[in-house]
């Protein structure tokens, strides 16, 4: 039985995880829950599942939830970092959008417990820091996210040395096939309708410019340990192939299933063991054919950024993230463009000072400048 702490338990990664865990009674016990607001979701988690404690980030929310129920609930950020460190677990699954699961990440893992990721920014942000802790504390850090579940399948424990080049696959999002020129006319709702994955609003977006493949880049350089010029980009539209490694024999091997966030979280959380499950076989036959093309440079800079991003290192990739988060939400706010994302992005990355080997406040203090900076370039653009 592996007694796990879910972070961010009211969003799709949270419910996908609850899914695997009804599923796999004797396998995995949630003993803790942290949600941001939705109070009526943790109730209902609550009721089902009794963990041992929550946090509840919001202070409101978390005196509506104490009047609700008897679980002891810690409040605040802080309140995530203090449900880690004092709940008893083996793995601390982080599905916390944007950089709020960072720390409580370093306290998982200071505290002995391992960790599943399904948050890119923590790795984008402070790679380097989560991997040497994780190193140090002698710690496991398992990839939740679709793609870097794949690679790290793919890949079972074969050396650095063996791989040539890593290829996460892209669906395309809902502008694969729309010409570069007529992005500027893109409006939200479009941006919105995600040909294959049901997610929340940002990383939705993400798609749309492909900026979640840029998080994934940097990603995947820190959880393998591979230079940035051997991670590439393969749009693949049935997003049937998860990713694939290439390995110095020229010979490939992909991870297939179905688009459902439950194949990934139960084999991180039954890793490294395979448990029989009701998920959906793929039929092959039926399926007929899978398509692959290379992503247009054009439409997707984003690609370019992230790749320059993760090279560089340092506070950068904390730069390009924040400075995203902020543009995505103008774009949401219809305070710019569609076009005017990258465009924020890449004027903050081009302005920052980078630092070397950061500490974590160094890091936090990039991400904070980089938001205010992309805040005042959106406030330019209105003007």
């Amino acid at each position: 039985m592996k007694r796990v702490i879910l972070l961010g338990s009211s969003g799709s990664i949270g419910q996908s995880t609850c899914t695997v865990a009804r599923q796999l009674p004797d396998e995995m016990k949630l003993v803790g829950f942290a949600i941001n607001r939705s109070v009526q979701t943790l109730i209902e988690q609550v009721d089902e599942f009794a963990p041992e404690a929550v946090a509840v980030v919001d202070s409101e929310s978390a005196e509506t939830f104490s009047k609700a129920r008897s679980t002891p609930c810690y409040q605040g950020e802080e309140g995530l970092v203090e449900l880690v460190e004092k709940t008893e677990a083996d793995l601390v699954l982080v599905a916390i959008v944007g950089t709020g699961g960072l720390k409580p990440s370093l306290a998982a893992l200071h505290s002995g417990k391992d960790l599943a990721v399904a948050s890119k920014e923590i790795l984008v942000m402070a790679g380097e820091e989560v991997m040497e802790t994780a190193q140090r504390m002698g710690r496991q850090i398992l990839p939740v996210d679709s793609e870097h579940n794949a690679i790290f399948q793919c890949l079972a424990d074969a050396p650095e040395k063996e791989v040539r080049r890593i290829l996460l696959t892209a669906s395309g999002g809902p502008f694969r096939t729309l010409p570069a020129d007529q992005l500027k006319d893109v409006q939200l709702e479009q941006a919105l309708k995600h040909p294959t994955w049901e997610m929340g609003r940002k990383i939705t977006i993400d798609s749309a410019t492909m900026f979640n493949k840029g998080l994934e880049m940097i990603e995947a350089r820190w959880l393998f340990g591979i230079e940035m010029d051997r991670i590439e980009v393969l749009v693949h539209p049935q997003s049937l192939v998860h990713s694939m490694v290439e390995f110095i024999d020229h010979s490939m091997i992909a991870q297939l299933s179905h688009s459902d966030m439950c194949f990934p979280i139960q084999y991180a959380v039954t890793y490294p063991k395979r448990r029989a499950n009701s998920l959906k076989p793929l039929d092959l036959a039926e399926i007929g054919q899978l398509v692959f093309e290379k992503p247009d440079p054009v439409k997707f800079p984003s690609l370019r950024l992230a790749r320059k991003a993760g090279e560089k290192g340092g506070t950068l990739p904390a730069v390009f993230n924040a400075a995203n988060e902020v543009a995505v939400e103008a774009f949401i706010e219809k305070k710019v463009l569609f076009p005017g994302i990258w465009e924020t992005v890449e004027s903050v990355m081009q302005d920052h000072r980078n630092i070397d080997s950061p500490k974590l406040d160094d890091i936090l203090a990039a991400d904070k400048w980089a938001r205010d900076q992309a805040h005042h370039y959106v406030l330019e653009k209105i003007k």
